[in-house]
């Protein structure tokens, strides 16, 4: 539980803590994150390939359960400082800690029961429920941190989270040791060598061939990218030879190898949708989406995310705007340095010494407690780094950082100014920040008392607690929806529930679709029900193949293969994970949208017609 808590508070705020121009940020472009968000997700879900073989092998499974707990705390931590090494190091380390932490707590739940201990099933619910709950409680933790302190403190949450985890493993160590059961070697099995020699291998070094290729063809650089490109080329030695081995494998073996490949191809398009939720649709709902939530209750009002001056952009003329007197014109440096919550003293100096401004970088405490997020720190001139720059897609970019990163401030305060009798807090913006927030005002536009706020929903309310919600109050439903179908004589295949899955996940963008054209591609706000109602459309999707690809796995792969099939499912997952962050790095318009949804239809159409064989394979091998 407190190791999804904290992979889902990861998932849900990465994405906008790179791009973040206003609440401390590392404020990157779009399609940089995409490429950040994406490598990561691609290598958090292949990791667990060699951690699993790993522990089978060598260290054992709470061995590595307890390596992986402290290398996904220390990367937690790692993020909880506002430093690019450290925010790169964090991500390197998380990875690595899931691959050891990933597969072998499933491992250790499955050997707590013997095969026909009738607690095995209870066993796994309570696990399965314990993931569930911890995702919930991951929005519902990150939201409060970043609106009261800052994205680093939701972080470091996580980072405690997974301390109090591997505690409660050392605490149990003893009772554990009866999960701690290492497979029986089989020389027929396929090795750690084998893995390294023939799959590793040669995909580390068409990849490293791929990105010093990539950067030297234009049409990539300015497309997906060297690091994407560097990725798929390192994933074709992957494919040829899980293709070879379909090829050359026995009559016994084949019918259920080459029924995986499908299984693989719909595993990943599927992941490359629903893992979106990370980055595209997190920038949807960011940007996009009328996130009003006038109806939070003030008793919790830490949920209530003040709206800064850019979600007035596309805002409506109904929407009140921000009293002009609490937002300050500046030159972009300027506003990019108040934005990454550091101020360099010439630039401090200069907006509390104009008598016409009145401004004050006061003590935190003359402010409430929820606007305490506007601290910024001062530093000398010489230490603080502004550069600005565009990336392959013609995006400006300014980035902020003080150098060296552990250099001492010279002060720190909040920026107020005195307005009508109160100490409100002011926000230094640049001219066309200042206009856009006023762009679509008419006279009946209604103006907000200063240091008053518009409330809104976290966008990681919206895509990282809809979906485990979901999964909760739907699985039952679906359990006894097939349940209903068999008893009626007419079950529905595992073969045709995966298809069924991939057909309601395009029917799910195609509400997205509806939702981004009514919004006019982002010129308007959509309304939040339109990705509520995409999130009950793609869990349902979920529920139909989720469940049903690892399964398959285990029961169509040869015994002596099943750890390297397992394998091939992660890297399927891996190689959607990536697509996604590519695609995350685009706009999200009902083009895109439409453009995914025909892709999904189209895996669709392939496995309805490779329905007859794969059920022919499941039937033969009793699947």
């Amino acid at each position: 539980m407190w190791e999804r808590l904290g992979f889902y508070l990861m998932v849900g705020i990465l994405y906008l803590y790179i791009i973040d121009t206003e609440r401390g940020g590392l404020g990157m472009s779009n399609a940089s994150a995409g490429e950040i968000y994406g490598t990561y997700m691609a290598f958090v879900y292949f990791t667990p390939f060699l951690g699993g073989m790993i522990a089978d092998k060598f260290l054992g499974f709470r061995r590595s359960v307890f390596i992986g707990g402290i290398l996904m705390a220390a990367g937690y931590f790692s993020l909880g400082v506002r430093s690019l090494p450290f925010f790169f190091l964090g991500l390197v380390l998380l990875c690595l800690g899931n691959g050891f932490f990933k597969p072998n707590i499933s491992a250790m739940v499955g050997n707590l029961y013997a095969a026909d201990d009738s607690r095995r099933d209870a066993g796994f619910n309570i696990f399965y429920m314990g993931i569930n709950i911890g995702a919930t409680i991951s929005a519902l933790l990150a939201a409060p941190l970043r609106n009261l302190w800052s994205f680093n403190a939701a972080f470091i949450a996580a980072g405690v989270g997974l301390v109090v985890g591997t505690g409660i493993l050392v605490f149990n160590w003893k009772k554990l040791a009866v999960a701690d059961i290492r497979s029986e070697a089989n020389e027929d099995d396929f090795g750690m060598k084998q893995v390294v020699t023939t799959i590793l291998l040669p995909a580390a070094v068409f990849g490293v061939v791929g990105y010093f290729i990539g950067q030297k063809l234009p049409f990539v650089v300015n497309s997906i990218g060297p690091i994407t490109f560097a990725f798929i080329i390192g994933m074709v030695p992957i494919m040829a030879y899980f293709a070879m081995l379909v090829k050359k494998a026995g009559p016994e073996e084949r019918p259920g190898l080459a029924a995986l490949i499908p299984v693989y191809i719909a595993g990943g398009a599927f992941f490359m949708i629903l893992h979106l939720s990370g980055g595209l649709m997190t920038v949807f709902a960011e940007h996009n989406t009328d996130r009003q939530a006038e109806w939070i209750p003030k008793a919790t009002d830490f949920y209530a995310q003040k709206a800064m001056p850019s979600y007035f952009g596309n805002a409506g003329a109904d929407l009140a705007r921000p009293d002009e007197r609490t937002l300050v014109v500046v030159d972009g440096e300027t506003e990019s340095m108040f934005g990454a919550r550091i101020l360099t003293e010439s630039a401090a100096a200069g907006l509390t010494g104009d008598p016409d401004l009145g401004l004050t970088l006061g003590n935190v405490s003359t402010v409430a407690k929820d606007e305490r997020f506007f601290e910024n720190k001062v530093f000398a001139d010489e230490l603080v780094k502004i550069s600005s720059a565009k990336d392959a897609h013609g995006v400006a970019t300014t980035s902020v950082k003080v150098v060296p990163e552990d250099a001492e401030s010279s002060g720190s305060g909040v920026l107020t100014k005195v307005i009508d009798g109160n100490i409100v807090p002011v926000i230094p913006v640049s001219k066309g920040t200042f206009d856009g927030v006023y762009r679509n005002t008419t006279a009946d536009t209604p103006t907000l008392a200063p240091g008053k706020y518009v409330r809104l929903v976290n966008a990681e309310m919206i895509t990282g607690l809809l979906n485990p919600v979901f999964v909760v109050l739907l699985t039952p439903l679906v359990v006894m929806f097939f349940a209903w179908r068999s008893k009626k004589g007419k079950p529905i295949t595992t073969a045709r529930k995966i298809f069924y899955g991939m057909v309601i996940t395009a029917v799910s963008l195609g509400v997205v679709v509806v939702g981004a054209t009514m919004g006019q591609d982002g010129a308007a706000k959509t309304a939040m029900a339109w990705l509520a109602l995409y999130y009950l459309v793609i869990t349902v999707g979920e529920l139909c193949l989720s469940p049903m690809g690892l399964s398959l796995v285990t029961k169509l792969a040869p015994k002596r293969l099943v750890g390297l099939m397992m394998g091939g499912w992660f890297l399927s997952t891996s190689i959607g994970n990536k697509l996604s962050g590519f695609i995350s790095g685009l706009q999200p318009t009902a083009q895109m949208f439409t453009i995914l949804a025909v892709a999904i239809l189209g895996v669709a159409a392939f496995l309805y017609a490779l329905l007859p064989r794969l059920d022919s394979a499941i039937k033969k091998y009793g699947a």
